[in-house]
């Protein structure tokens, strides 16, 4: 017996790259700045990422985080409602620019369709400004141009391998900060 219509697995080529800025830290102090942690407010604000996340249908088949404690804390909030894809700790998303961020994304297994990368400002923003091409929702752009608020996700597609995604390349759909 065949299967009924609409119900054949699906091979969309589509990638997703969801850009989301940690959520809100401790202010500045004595300690380095990697070792700031969630404030209070920042650790509600993770929680309702990942909520908002798997309301979207946005949830990982991989994470990247950066080495920093605010963003390690962001993932360990957040997934809990996002499972336990394979996640990557790396010091190269600390004070990293766009350019950087793209390397990594380039270097994602190709069969990942939706990945997750949670860093800081101004990589986040400028990252997803720097892959937002035509299609892109002009107000998701306009805000990404002007930076993102703490505890915010970009969310960027395109048909492209990952190996390929460059500058222009994607649709910018969407900037949300559920929190």
């Amino acid at each position: 017996m065949g299967r009924a219509s609409g119900t054949e697995p699906t091979t969309s080529p589509v990638r997703r790259l969801v850009l989301l800025r940690h959520a809100k830290a401790e202010p500045p102090s004595e300690l380095p700045d990697e070792q700031r942690p969630l404030a209070l407010r920042g650790r509600d604000q993770a929680v309702k990422v990942g909520a908002a996340l798997v309301a979207s249908g946005l949830v990982p088949d991989a994470v990247l985080v950066s080495g920093a404690v605010r963003t390690r804390q962001t993932w360990d909030l957040a997934r809990k409602h996002l499972g336990e894809p394979p996640v990557a700790f790396t010091d190269d998303l600390l004070g990293a620019m766009p350019r950087g961020v793209l390397a990594l994304v380039r270097e994602l297994d190709p069969a990942t369709r939706t990945v997750l990368v949670i860093g800081h400002e101004p990589a986040m923003a400028g990252t997803a400004e720097l892959l937002a091409g035509p299609g892109s929702e002009d107000g998701a752009l306009a805000q990404v141009r002007v930076g993102v608020p703490t505890a915010t996700y970009s969310v960027l597609e395109a048909d492209a391998p990952w190996s390929d995604w460059d500058r222009k390349l994607a649709r910018l759909t969407e900037v949300t900060r559920p929190a």
